[in-house]
């Protein structure tokens, strides 16, 4: 079982889920979901298996690696790795796809349905494992083509509306990346000697100072987009409110992850120069982005848009502890991306379960829910809070270590990103001041309790959402050793410690 290619596998078995599904008869649907919901089982265990055979420790190297040649004579090849940056992201796409299957309904037309999630999944994993270029955009375009199915298929009233919109953003932004990729292969031929889009030969490759500075841009552009980091964020809530549950789970979940792995993964390491060249505009955006999402989610009367411009703050986050060039801090930004994915994924399939018992998310409509259903209120209440950022749950760990580590490089963007910690407690406090607190009109007091499926369904992301904050040390013994050799890669002076200071000067 050693030699057992399983990062293959995880990109294949639910690749073979879709078009198995699509092959099923329609007749059946408790069959084709029971099938569906089996693919994206399986691939989640495959995904703890990962994490179980995952060495700790080490030097960040990539492991399980799987490498063939596939297009030899274009240097092309089926080159998959994981290290401690992936790792917990292919965890998390593991976990999510099972739930967001579980946890929401599609209502009608349910073998599409289910085909284009477990598309959608294998397209998700082969992004975060593929090792060479080539092979990650067709991964990173395959995704927006399901969602963009499920968007304009199962959403809501401007769901054709909202899908073109998110599919004309990303499919534009990564026309960029594809004229990128094929410069940096070409540029790069003079100084290996071959045509290669394998990563960790094309990072040996150098670059004019000028040249390296475009070719980032490429790349960086269609990685904004994806995140989405300010400007480049309209996109976002209307794809979120116009999505199905699931589409909203999957999206915040795992797929706007695909931005920030890809700075990370692919700008940081092939035009580490350039990288800090930049580095002051994508801190000014971060923080540009965690102020205006928390004021503007402040602002909103739909339930479901407070958690979407929720997003756009948390990413904000993320991407401003990736430019911090900290260990601590990208450790963070790291970390914070799983967080992310696990509250706003919970929060999104709670909302859902409101539209589905009340018909509505307008929160004028929505009124002392606490009343007659405490469970539900007290499962919203936790996620809530960890989306906020309190102690002892996850959302506080990634904000602490980013905003520290952050600290010592760039002082003055963290003071203002501070304040986005405050205005998270505001809006969604507020909201759920006037969603669950007070006395329920005739329209919410038949509001049910939470189901016995639902804590189910929702009871993995409780405990990750407790575990996490409790005891972060198994991922980032994980995290670490891939981000200190990233940090040491882009070449940023690093800090001193005022403690090592306060030596040196004895």
């Amino acid at each position: 079982m050693n030699n057992f290619p399983i990062l293959t596998a995880l990109v294949l078995v639910p690749a073979a889920g879709a078009l198995v599904v699509a092959l099923m008869s329609k007749r059946h649907p408790d069959i084709v979901k029971l099938a569906g919901v089996g693919f994206s089982v399986v691939t989640g265990a495959l995904s703890i298996w990962v994490l179980g055979k995952f060495h700790t420790g080490g030097d960040g190297s990539f492991q399980l690696v799987s490498q063939h040649s596939w297009i030899k004579q274009w240097g092309i090849g089926w080159h998959l790795g994981i290290d401690g940056i992936s790792l917990f992201l292919v965890v998390l796409t593991g976990i999510l796809f099972p739930i967001a299957l579980l946890g929401s309904d599609s209502h009608h037309d349910i073998k599409p349905y289910t085909a284009w999630i477990l598309l959608l999944e294998a397209g998700v994993m082969g992004s975060f494992l593929s090792l060479d270029l080539f092979l990650f955009f067709v991964f990173f375009e395959i995704v927006l083509v399901p969602m963009y199915f499920l968007i304009g298929g199962w959403g809501y009233d401007k769901r054709v509306y909202a899908a073109l919109k998110f599919f004309i953003y990303t499919m534009l932004g990564s026309a960029f990346m594809l004229v990128g990729i094929l410069t940096t292969v070409f540029l790069a031929k003079a100084q290996l000697g071959h045509i290669t889009f394998d990563l960790v030969e094309l990072q040996k490759a150098s670059f004019a100072v000028s040249t390296g500075r475009w070719l980032f841009l490429a790349f960086a552009i269609a990685f904004a987009v994806k995140v989405p980091i300010f400007p480049f964020h309209t996109w976002l809530p209307d794809a979120h409110t116009q999505a199905p549950t699931a589409g909203s789970v999957l999206l915040a979940g795992v797929m706007l992850k695909l931005g920030t792995y890809g700075l990370l993964r692919f700008s940081f390491g092939l035009f580490p120069e350039a990288t800090r060249y930049f580095r002051p505009l994508f801190l000014t955006l971060g923080v540009i982005g965690i102020l205006y999402g928390a004021i503007v989610a402040t602002m909103q009367k739909d339930l479901k848009r407070v958690v979407a411009y929720s997003s756009v703050a948390h990413m904000g986050f993320i991407v401003l502890g990736a430019f911090a060039f900290t260990g601590q801090a990208v450790s963070g930004s790291v970390l914070q991306m799983i967080n992310h994915g696990v509250s706003t994924g919970a929060l999104f399939l709670l909302v859902g379960m409101i539209s589905e018992r009340r018909h509505t998310r307008e929160i004028s409509q929505l009124k002392g829910l606490q009343s007659v259903a405490p469970i539900f209120a007290g499962v919203f209440t936790l996620v809530m809070l960890s989306s906020i950022g309190v102690p002892g749950l996850n959302g506080f760990v990634g904000e602490f270590m980013i905003l520290i580590g952050t600290f010592l490089t760039a002082r003055w963007w963290t003071v203002v990103a501070a304040a986005g910690v405050i205005l998270a407690a505001l809006y969604l406090l507020w909201a759920y001041q006037r969603v669950f607190h007070g006395q329920p009109d005739e329209a919410n007091k038949t509001f049910s309790e939470l189901k016995l499926k639902e804590a189910l369904v929702l009871a993995p992301l409780l405990g990750i959402i407790v575990f996490t904050g409790v005891y972060p040390k198994p991922m980032l013994d994980r995290i670490q050793p891939a981000v200190n050799k990233l940090v040491q890669h882009v070449d940023y002076p690093q800090p001193q410690s005022p403690i090592a200071a306060a030596e040196g000067g004895q």
